[in-house]
């Protein structure tokens, strides 16, 4: 869904410039048709579009990512269980009988799952005492589920087909903690997101995925009046390419804001929704601003 809001700013780019390369604006001008009556289809369609997008094809692109990070775990099964701290999601939990750091390789359905799990258990003084490598663990109510696990403890190695730890998470806490947002369709965010805070949990990054998409259809919108501030002049040879390029910029700079100012609402600096919203409000305003300006004086 990335490349959806540059979708909608060239399809809009292309429409206009092809319009107005052929004088249909001219035309439409001087029959007495505004800007705003002959750009209100165009960013019509852009909201439809916005809406298909995340009502369609975000339910298909969440599956498609989930199954693509399965195949992927796949393919590299097998692999050790050398984890990189960098990269990897650490959680750490707290039981009667000590904490436990685990990481793992890969996260799987939706945090419920992982691949190539590590598993550190401390004694109450946080040294370690064991360490477990499992191919895969699984989220159980009240412990994980190891398969294929290696046990090292006191300098030796004991494989073992299954073994559990205790755990006291809860599975809404490891999703909110672990899932990746894009792996949730858009239908399923408010449920999580309701859950999660029952348990506590701020759910920033499903709040600000939810919030996102509600916004995506007038993102587009939005993109729309970038590309009509660039591309309903009347341009002369040669001029046009310098206006294309002037949208692309703007676009490429709303696009890049919005994710500067997401960030900053998974971490919970800004609320969410202002987050989602705040790009998408300034770029429409600033886009009728200037095509009041320009084409109304």
């Amino acid at each position: 869904l990335q490349t959806v809001p540059f979708v909608g700013l060239f399809s809009a780019m292309a429409t206009l410039v092809s319009l107005n390369r052929k004088y249909e604006l001219v035309i439409a001008r001087s029959a007495g048709v505004s800007a705003w009556q002959f750009l209100l289809p165009c960013c019509i369609g852009a909201l439809l579009f916005g809406v298909l997008s995340v009502g369609v094809l975000n339910p298909i692109a969440a599956h498609g990512f989930s199954w693509s990070e399965q195949m992927e775990n796949k393919l590299r099964a097998g692999n050790s269980n050398a984890v990189p701290a960098d990269t990897t999601p650490w959680i750490r939990q707290k039981t009667a009988s000590g904490d436990t750091i685990i990481g793992a390789r890969a996260i799987l359905n939706q945090g419920l799952e992982m691949a190539d799990a590590v598993f550190f258990v401390l004694d109450q003084q946080g040294n370690i005492v064991e360490r477990k490598d499992a191919a895969r663990a699984f989220l159980r109510d009240g412990y994980w589920e190891l398969q294929d696990v290696k046990v090292f403890k006191d300098g030796n190695i004991r494989p073992a087909t299954s073994d559990r730890v205790e755990t006291n998470l809860k599975p809404e806490f490891v999703q909110e903690r672990l899932a990746r947002p894009e792996t949730i369709p858009f239908y399923d965010l408010p449920g999580k997101i309701e859950v999660a805070r029952s348990f506590g949990l701020k759910a920033n990054a499903f709040a600000m995925q939810f919030d996102s998409l509600v916004a995506l259809p007038f993102l587009l919108v939005a993109m729309t009046l970038i590309a009509a501030t660039v591309s309903m002049r009347f341009a002369r040879m040669g001029q046009s390419a310098t206006m294309i390029l002037g949208g692309v910029l703007a676009g490429f700079l709303l696009y890049v804001v919005s994710v500067l100012v997401k960030a900053f609402g998974v971490a919970g600096f800004v609320p969410t929704a202002v987050a989602a919203w705040v790009p998408v409000v300034v770029a429409m305003f600033f886009g009728v601003t200037f095509l009041l300006y320009k084409e109304d004086g």
